[in-house]
């Protein structure tokens, strides 16, 4: 059995995620935490549930989503893994946090490109990995067919969809991610994404005003 766990972090209240099976394997997604009381309560549950964290693993490199990469990486000595076309994106970080007042040094550590070729797997809990770009360039959806969610960063949300007013944004490619590699999922596959609360492909299809209906 897989569980997620989520913490709202930073003021964008960026959704970071610990996933984690019965044998205590865990990856910690998109960590957003970027003040000491955000560290503490992300390491007191790791820590509480005796997890051990193998990954990083990001849907994309916007500062929200990274603000926190830098204390997960030399905390638990893992790499970090993204899409190739977020390595730009990921070294813009340090200019994006002066826009937003962060106190915020680029990236050093071990990062491993991934893409929609590879497939990771959590103990035996298998995730395909989706290219969902438009709101980033190399945003990633990690999907579970087994326990019927993924994980899709800031592409699909409830009742909305990821902004296209960002540095190599497009919603036209936005559209197409979301129509080819989202709503062909199960209608009870339920969506966590990079900010608010968790929904359902099938409640997306009905309601998001920004989706035809499939």
């Amino acid at each position: 059995m897989l569980n997620l766990q989520i913490f709202s972090f930073n003021p964008f209240s960026e959704n970071t995620y610990i996933v984690y099976n019965n044998k205590n394997q865990a990856w910690l997604v998109d960590p957003g935490n970027s003040q000491p009381y955000e560290n503490d309560s992300l390491k007191h549950f790791i820590d509480e549930k005796e997890l051990k964290v193998e990954k990083i693993l990001l849907t994309h490199a916007h500062i929200d989503h990274i603000l926190g990469l830098q204390w997960a990486h030399d905390t638990y000595k893992v790499p970090v893994y993204l899409h190739p076309k977020e390595e730009e994106i990921l070294k813009m970080g340090s200019i994006s946090a002066q826009r937003f007042g962060f106190n915020f040094f680029d990236f050093e550590g071990d990062l491993k490109f991934i893409d929609e070729h590879n497939e990771l797997h959590l103990g035996e809990h298998l995730f395909h990995l989706f290219f969902t770009p438009g709101h980033s360039p190399g945003s990633l959806s990690y999907y579970n067919a087994e326990n019927k969610l993924v994980i899709s960063g800031d592409v699909l949300f409830q009742g909305s969809i990821g902004r296209t007013d960002l540095y190599k944004a497009n919603f036209e490619q936005l559209m197409e991610s979301i129509e080819r590699q989202l709503l062909t999922l199960p209608n009870d596959t339920q969506v966590f994404s990079g900010h608010g609360k968790p929904t359902f492909i099938g409640i997306e299809k009905e309601n998001n005003p920004f989706l035809k209906k499939k």
